[in-house]
């Protein structure tokens, strides 16, 4: 294994994202399997039902970039869910709910940041906390049962095309093109890669270590914020259980996308792809005629491979 791993080549593939890889044989099984179904219309179905996960794993990837990570997204996603679908806000219009909705994720995502680039609270612990807060919250004040109906103008939005492409794809990729700049060609992007790369070195470089990881963190909140409202669109009712399982795909999807957590590599594009696997494997499992525990075990395989890439990654840098 340690010569295969010497061989340039070999190393050179180790640094390709294997979500790109698992991708094209997702792809290539459907297309043997049942090639009417790579029609534009029908994927554009399956791929904007995992829009709200490929959002969540842009947060995902920047706070794993400064060598933390954010589990808290699920909790944020039911909250902000509550408070479109409970009536606690009789009357009130889409840009309030919107509005209420990324303050909501940005001051989660402060109070997370907060904790872990200045108190140094472990982050698993701080946001997987949040999230049993959040979550236990929805539940006290639902009393367990489903809150009620979503706004009808989040549901229309949702379910509209531009080009014959759901608009949930396309802000998605917008999004993600968004991110992508923001890590590539800004000085908070260069930030976050000093960080990454050696947070004690860039410190005594002059770059605001704290203030970078309070920033990733924030980030991220308000990233599950928009999530939230993708989510609570696609569903278009109240729920007491919307997105808890996210949070744990999120970090399969960015992992297999090849950012390595405390190693602070990786980029946007291959966590996009990432998600994308888990849209194509729900298609290649339908056609398939799997159900739901071939699913989940499907998906566990996935996930467990992406654990498998990341040692094998921290292992070789």
């Amino acid at each position: 294994m340690a010569a295969v791993l010497a061989n340039p080549i070999a190393r050179r593939l180790l640094r390709i994202p294997p979500s790109y890889f698992v991708f094209l044989v997702l792809l290539a099984t459907l297309w043997i399997a049942r090639p009417n179904m790579l029609n534009l219309n029908i994927m554009g179905i399956f791929v904007r039902q995992i829009v709200p996960l490929g959002i969540l794993v842009l947060g995902q990837l920047v706070v794993m970039r400064v060598k933390s990570i954010d589990l808290s997204g699920g909790g944020i996603i039911l909250l902000i869910n509550y408070f479109i679908s409970s009536g606690t806000f009789p009357g009130a219009s889409m840009p309030f709910f919107v509005v209420l909705a990324l303050a909501t994720g940005l001051a989660i995502g402060l109070f997370n940041g907060f904790m872990i680039g200045s108190r140094r609270v472990s982050a698993v612990i701080v946001t997987l906390a949040v999230s049993i807060i959040l979550v236990g919250l929805v539940q006290f004040l639902s009393s367990g049962n489903p809150p009620g109906d979503v706004p009808k103008l989040f549901n229309d939005f949702y379910n509209t095309k531009f080009l014959s492409v759901p608009t949930p794809v396309l802000f998605w990729v917008l999004l993600t093109a968004l991110v992508w700049l923001l890590l590539s060609r800004t000085v908070f992007g260069r930030y976050v890669a000093s960080v990454g790369e050696n947070a004690e070195a860039a410190h005594f470089s002059g770059v605001p270590v704290q203030r970078t990881v309070i920033l990733a963190h924030t980030l991220a909140g308000l990233i599950a914020a928009i999530a939230a409202l993708v989510q609570t669109g696609s569903i278009a009712v109240g729920s007491v259980r919307v997105g808890l399982d996210l949070p744990i795909l999120a970090v399969a999807a960015t992992i297999l996308g090849g950012v390595v957590f405390g190693r602070g590599d990786g980029g946007v594009w291959g966590p996009f792809f990432g998600a994308l696997c888990f849209a194509l494997l729900f298609v290649v499992m339908t056609v398939l005629g799997i159900d739901e525990p071939g699913k989940l075990i499907a998906q566990g395989v996935i996930i467990l491979g992406a654990a498998i890439f990341y040692g094998v990654r921290v292992r070789n840098p």
